[in-house]
């Protein structure tokens, strides 16, 4: 079958396959009487044309022995088949078969009815009045009608011809022309099984979700086994001495998409029993050079065997058809729909990503982004109500009874499990992935949180992942934080929709009596994990006594053929967790990938933009940990994308200062620059999805001249409109929503066979990260919950993110160019226990780890950075956190906490950011570990800026998220934020961020003391410090020495003033001090051999 090609049209939402309710069907023996019940396929007639009539040989003037190339449109799809005469033959003895059975049937309905109507025979029937005589001639009439065929309209098909073969081709075409409209011409005709087989299509073949008609028909397959077969189908006459229809086969329609090769019950319905999903094969040969096909031809001893295997990820199943001349078309079909360069999706992109760079034309791409929970939460609150047809969600850690608005009593149907139950009950079908914890190791109660899932309708659906025992996976998770709603819109980052996320940028750290954070929400691990989540509403913390944990993160929205690479992602964990879950539990069904065409990643193949598909390598550990930064590395070829588009007129200086552009509307507001962001957004229109326009020239006869008509639904939320007048960031708390703005957009994973059932490791943010960080030329922001890298040759750490930021900050020093990596982590990890108990090994040991890889021994990248550029080293590199304080309650104790740093984020020159799920450790960098996704965000549209003093194009999207981050960071107001424009210039560097960090460390550590801090060296000094706030305090004191003393000491000429705290910590800006380098510089921070952690694998720990 030649190729087929798909008209772009508009996109449904759908994607869950669920089974039909099919009307009962008569009482009738012949399967055709169950097209009665059946929904039609066509809803107009389609359009056939005879391209080509061939024959095996050119003397040879039997007219069964020739070949019919049709050419088949339906609406916005076109395809090819190749028949023979002999098949239009057998299909017009069909017809006439279904004729004369459905004739038979009629007349006896009739005489039936008839003889009721009479008064005999069945008397359930009561006739009112008399029949008219004309009534059932005038039916049968109209019935014979849509079934009529006349018995000669066949018969010029095998009418010998004579004559030249030309003149015997134009005649045969035309006789075959002639029959084919006779049945295309009646839809009740067109929608008959025999004719929808003949066309090879099916409910699937016109859903344009899945994208454009490939191959289909019946094929036969071994290992469904859940299939009810017909008794009178079992075996045919040769199976005595073959045994070829053993009844392990069953009988599928199978149906071939350009992602996917699905297997259905019946191609008139849409139960799908088993899905193929492609997905980036490995490497076939040593030389690094092509890769494994999908399906392969088999060969069987037994002669009427005809099979083929298709295998993808971790899965291989095994088919048969009738011929060998068709294991060769679906052997030939399936190979061209995944591996057919570069649009399919058997092909590694950029970074040896599953995805392609998204974005590259007009074709949808957008992104927002959102600082802390509170936006986020809204954002993913309003998208949940909007939902139409399907919900995906996946998490490390979900919490059904987590309220998305605040205060939470004035938004009870904001909790999770009401939104999800809301919806549920208007039909949408809900999908939660959970990940399963080791529950010795993790309290995050994943069965409890599917128990209440569970619980809310049957329209949600949940599966716990992996199973320890079956698996033999302990070690590693699932670390993912998604939600996608119908394929429109997705949510990406580090908030997982759980207790103690929900934050604004005030990050405070009480909140006594309760007004945002209920119950088990007010949340502190380092003081204490729940040991029950089921009774959420209950304290866990003494409110008048701890500080909650402030929590900063970043998430991401996309829109456009993004949202659907993640979507894709999301399917394929699900249905690999469901054949290992729930193979045979039918209320969990399989899922299909939407469809956005795989792209040519990289138009034109430009310089600037261009890459060779021979120098890509994926999966190669020597490649990653060895060779990245030769000149043979694949991403040397791989570029930064450079903004082009310069939307603001820079000709006005007037309305630059300092470098930064002014004439954007988010940064010239007078009440905020982060409020004027959320406006601006608001403004955004909702622009239609371009055409595709990217497959111009691979797909064989596509006819672009019939654009795309992409209805994109238009929505009036805040972050697209602004209309309707509501502004969801409040006065008082701006900085939390960036603008909907188009970009370039590429997805990057970490997933590998035990998590996703791959065939090999992708670890496509690894690549990313590292490639990032060597063609930076500026400056490089990070924030992560975790540091923990390697150097070149470092045996236990494996990930190179240390050893780019190293040779880049080298090259830099050798080139004498200004250059700063700023980096933003947690003061302490997250985890329970004073850093001196017993049981804080944990704590102790992640710590280890960290501080090797930044500042101790000679594996760290501090340590040889001061061996080649001595004390400039601290003007390349920085390690900062944050911190923040406040009363527990009006007139109660001043306490501080660290604001835990958990985002995920990279920025590159204002122009790039990297937002996911990732930490920087083994454990989410190597693949093979936890699985993570990210998206890669490179700017399109540009603003005015500068970097160290002189004129530099910043991206829109990149520049307002690090803005907003460092205005929060450092106590900015809107009015100032342009001192802060320039990220790298003394002015920005040295006078505002480096200042402002060293004056906060020093305020709280004279009014706290807090830990951690560069005077305690030693555990005998921090025992110390602990027992001497404990006494000054009267015992009252925070694991981490986090509460005030009620006056503070101060000594002025002479005489001791006794002063409130609170007057002091108000010259505290922002939330940014100091990363303590010297903390415990002194102590091993390894676990030892009477705690349970020596016995663990150090990989648990990075």
């Amino acid at each position: 079958m030649s190729s087929e090609n798909f008209l772009d049209g508009q996109l449904p939402r759908c994607t869950a396959i669920q089974s039909e309710a099919l009307p009962p069907a008569r009482s009738f023996s012949y399967s055709s009487r169950q097209d009665l019940g059946q929904t039609n396929i066509f809803e107009e007639l389609p359009k056939a044309t005879i391209v080509h009539v061939s024959r095996p040989d050119a003397g040879d003037i039997s007219p069964m022995l020739l070949s019919y190339t049709i050419e088949f449109q339906y609406k916005q799809f076109k395809w090819r088949l190749l028949k023979r005469a002999s098949q239009v033959i057998y299909l017009h003895f069909s017809l006439k078969k279904r004729e004369i059975v459905e004739e038979f049937y009629e007349k006896q309905e009739q005489v039936k009815e008839w003889l009721q109507s009479l008064g005999v025979g069945d008397q359930t029937a009561v006739v009112e009045d008399e029949p008219d005589d004309e009534t059932f001639p005038s039916a049968y009439d109209e019935s014979a009608k849509n079934r009529y065929i006349p018995p000669s309209a066949a018969l010029p098909i095998i009418r010998p011809a004579l004559g030249r073969q030309q003149a015997i081709a134009d005649r045969a075409k035309i006789a075959m022309q002639a029959y084919i409209n006779h049945f295309l011409v009646n839809l009740h005709i067109a929608n008959s099984r025999e004719v929808c087989k003949f066309l090879e299509v099916s409910k699937l073949s016109f859903s344009q979700e899945y994208g454009p008609k490939l191959k289909e028909d019946f094929v036969m397959v071994e290992h469904l086994s859940n299939i009810q077969r017909d008794t009178a189908d079992r075996n045919c006459l040769p199976c005595f001495w073959f045994g070829c229809c053993d009844e392990k086969w069953q009988k599928v329609w199978a149906v071939l998409k350009p992602g996917f090769l699905a297997l259905l019950e019946d191609p008139f319905g849409t139960k799908l029993l088993d899905i193929i999903i492609f997905n980036v094969l490995p490497i076939s040969n040593k030389d690094g050079e092509g890769c494994a096909f999908i399906a392969n031809e088999l060969k069987d001893h037994n002669p009427l065997r005809y099979a083929f295997s298709v295998s993808c990820g971790s899965r291989t199943i095994k088919l048969r058809t009738t011929s060998s001349s068709r294991v060769r078309e679906w052997v030939a079909a399936i190979n061209d729909a995944g591996q057919r360069h570069p649009e399919g999706w058997c092909h590694p992109h950029r970074f040896g990503s599953f995805a392609p760079p998204r974005g590259l034309t007009e074709d949808g791409s957008q992104a927002q982004w959102f600082v802390d929970g509170q936006a986020a939460f809204e954002a993913i609150a309003s998208s949940i109500e909007d939902a139409q047809s399907e919900i995906f969600m996946t998490g490390w850690w979900v919490c059904p009874e987590l309220y998305l608005r605040r205060p939470f009593s004035n938004h009870a149907s904001s909790r999770l499990d009401a939104l999800l139950e809301a919806k549920a009950k208007k039909g949408v079908q809900i999908y939660i992935l959970l990940y399963k914890e080791v529950s010795i190791a993790l309290k995050i109660n994943s069965a409890y949180s599917k128990k209440r899932l569970l619980l809310i309708h049957e329209n949600v659906k949940v599966l716990r992942y992996p199973d320890h025992i079956a698996t033999g996976i302990y070690l590693w998770s699932h670390h993912e934080k998604l939600v996608i709603v119908d394929h429109r819109i997705c949510f990406i980052g580090g908030l997982d929709l759980c207790f103690g996320r929900y934050d604004t940028n005030e990050h405070k750290v009480g909140d006594c009596p309760s007004l945002l954070w209920p119950g088990k929400d007010y949340y502190n691990p380092r003081e204490s994990e729940p040991s029950s989540w089921e009774d959420t509403m209950r304290d866990e913390l003494e409110r008048q006594k701890y500080p909650r944990m402030p929590w900063h993160d970043v998430h991401c929205a996309l829109w456009g053929p993004p949202c659907y690479d993640v979507a894709r992602h999301f399917v394929q964990r699900w249905n690999y967790a469901k054949r290992n879950k729930a193979p045979k539990e039918t209320r969990i069904p399989l899922l299909m990938p939407q469809n956005y065409m795989v792209i040519p990643r990289y138009m034109g193949r430009s310089p600037e933009i261009g890459i060779d598909r021979e120098k890509v390598t994926i999966n190669s550990n020597n490649f990653i940990r060895q060779d990245y930064f030769f000149s043979q590395s694949p991403s040397q070829d791989i570029p930064l994308l450079v903004p082009q588009e310069a939307l603001l007129n820079a000709s006005n200086d007037d309305k630059k200062l300092n470098g930064l552009d002014m004439s954007y509307n988010f940064l010239n507001k007078p009440n905020g620059v982060f409020r004027s962001l959320s406006s601006s957004l608001r403004k955004t229109k909702v622009e239609p999805l371009a055409p595709d326009m990217q497959m111009k020239g691979f797909v064989d006869d596509m006819d672009l001249q019939n654009e795309m008509d992409v209805d994109v639904p238009k929505t009036d939320k805040w972050w697209e409109t602004q209309e309707q007048g509501y502004q969801f960031v409040p006065g008082d708390e701006i900085g939390q929503v960036g603008p909907r703005i188009s970009c370039h957009c590429q997805v990057v994973r970490s997933v590998s066979q035990w998590s996703a059932g791959t065939s090999g490791t992708e670890e496509s943010i690894h690549s990313a990260y590292c490639s990032l960080i060597d063609r930076a030329e500026h400056f490089i922001y990070i924030e992560n919950q975790f540091f923990l890298s390697g150097l070149s040759g470092d045996e236990f750490i494996q990930n190179r993110v240390s050893e780019a930021l190293y040779r880049r900050i080298i090259r830099a020093h050798k080139e004498q160019r200004c250059f700063r990596v700023i980096i933003v982590l947690p003061l302490i990890p997250g985890f329970q226990g004073g850093l001196d108990d017993g049981g804080a090994a944990t704590v102790r040991a992640i710590m280890h780890w960290q501080y090797r890889t930044i500042c101790r021994g000679k594996n760290s990248i501090l340590h040889n950075l001061r061996d080649l550029l001595g004390p400039k080293t601290d003007d390349y590199i920085s390690f900062y956190g944050l911190r923040s304080y406040g009363r527990l309650f009006d007139g109660g104790p001043v306490a501080t906490s660290q604001v835990y740093v958990h985002s995920k984020l990279m920025i590159i020159d204002d122009r790039a950011a990297v937002i996911g799920s990732s930490n920087i450790n083994d454990r989410s960098l190597l693949g093979s570990r936890d699985s993570e996704i990210g998206v890669l965000i490179e700017d399109r549209e540009c603003l005015q800026s500068s970097m160290n003093g002189l004129p530099w194009l910043a991206g829109k999207f990149t520049l307002s998220l690090r803005l907003s981050l460092w205005a929060e960071h450092l106590g900015l107001h809107a009015e100032k934020v342009n001192q802060i424009a320039d990220p790298i210039a003394d002015t920005t560097y040295k006078d505002q961020w480096l200042e402002t960090a060293k004056k906060n460390t020093a305020i709280y550590q004279d009014v706290f003391g807090c830990i951690p801090n560069d005077l305690l060296c030693t555990r005998a000094a921090l025992r110390q410090s602990m027992s001497y706030w404990k006494e000054k305090l009267g015992g009252q004191v925070s694991i981490d020495l986090g509460i005030a003393p009620q006056k503070l000491e101060s000594y002025q000429n002479g005489e001791t003033k006794f002063i409130d705290p609170m007057e002091k910590l108000k010259c505290v800006r922002g939330h940014l001090v100091s990363f303590p380098l010297e903390f415990m510089r002194e102590e091993d921070l390894r676990p030892v051999f009477n705690e349970g952690e020596f016995y663990a694998s150090p990989q648990v720990f990075h």
